[in-house]
C-alpha cells in the first residue's frame, strides 16, 4: 500500500518533466494520475488548456460522477525579458498560464475536492520570491501564485473534512525548461554555469526530486500542513 493508495490525482502539465516525474512518483505510490496537457503526447490523458475555462469545466464534469483527491498545477512556461523588453503580450501569455491556469484549476475542481477532503499543490518558483531582473513575468506570476495558495489554503482550511493547498518553489531544474531559457541568449553553457553557481549545493535540481515532495504533500502524512510554500532550491534562497 503505497502513500496514495485510493487516491485520484489531476495533474496539468503532464507531459513536461516535472508534470511526468509527478505521474510517475502518483502511480508508484497507489494512487491514479489524471494526466492534463494541451496536446495528447507522452502518456497524456485528457487534453487540456489551463487558460480556457471552458476545458476545465468540461473536464470537471466528466470527473464528477467519480472523486478526485488532488489536484497539481504544474502547467507553467517561462519567458527571458526584463521590465523593458518584456512586452505586453509575452506578459499576458505567461501569467495567463502560470497564474490564470492555476486559479481555474483550483476554483473548478474544487467542489470535487472537498466531497471528502483533498490537496492541492501548486508549482512556484523561487523566484516568486526572491524575484529575477531577467524573468520579469515569470516572477511575477509565480509570486502570484504563492498569494492565491494561502488564500485557497485558508478558504480550504475550514471545511469538515478540509481541502489543502500547498505550494512548491524548486530553483532551476535539469530539463526543457532551462534548455530553452539557456538557448535563446549567444552562451548557453555560459548561463547555465552561471546559474549553477547560484545554487550553493552546485547543481540544477531534478523533477523527480520536486516530484517527491508534491506527493508528501498530496497524501495523508501532509494533514496538518496547509497554506505553506516549501523552497527545494539547493540553499539558493539561504543566502
Amino acid at each position: 500500500m503505497g502513500r496514495l493508495a485510493g487516491k485520484t490525482v489531476l495533474v496539468t502539465g503532464a507531459a513536461g518533466a516535472v508534470g511526468a516525474a509527478i505521474c510517475v512518483a502518483v502511480s508508484r505510490e497507489g494512487g491514479l494520475a489524471l494526466a492534463c496537457d494541451r496536446e495528447r503526447r507522452g502518456g497524456v490523458d485528457r487534453v487540456l488548456d489551463v487558460t480556457v475555462e471552458a476545458d476545465w469545466l468540461s473536464l470537471a464534469g466528466e470527473i464528477g460522477q467519480g472523486h478526485l483527491d488532488g489536484l497539481v498545477n504544474a502547467a507553467g512556461i517561462a519567458a527571458l525579458g526584463n521590465i523593458e523588453a518584456t512586452d505586453l503580450a509575452t506578459w499576458r501569455a505567461v501569467l495567463a498560464v502560470n497564474l490564470d491556469g492555476a486559479f481555474l484549476g483550483c476554483k473548478h475542481v474544487f467542489a470535487l475536492l472537498r466531497r471528502r477532503g483533498g490537496a492541492i499543490v501548486n508549482l512556484s518558483s523561487v523566484y516568486g520570491e526572491v524575484g529575477n531582473p531577467n524573468l520579469v513575468a515569470y516572477a511575477a506570476s509565480k509570486g502570484g501564485l504563492r498569494m492565491l495558495t494561502r488564500s485557497v489554503a485558508l478558504h480550504g482550511a475550514g471545511l469538515k473534512p478540509p481541502v489543502r493547498c500547498n505550494s512548491v518553489s524548486p530553483a532551476f531544474l535539469e530539463g526543457a525548461m532551462v534548455d530553452g531559457i539557456a538557448a535563446s541568449v549567444p552562451y548557453p553553457d555560459l548561463v547555465k554555469r552561471i546559474a549553477t553557481g547560484d545554487i550553493p549545493l552546485g547543481r540544477f535540481g531534478t523533477a523527480a526530486e520536486v516530484a517527491e515532495l508534491c506527493v508528501y504533500l498530496l497524501s495523508d502524512d501532509a494533514a496538518f500542513v496547509t497554506g505553506a510554500d516549501f523552497v527545494i532550491d539547493g540553499g539558493q534562497t539561504a543566502r
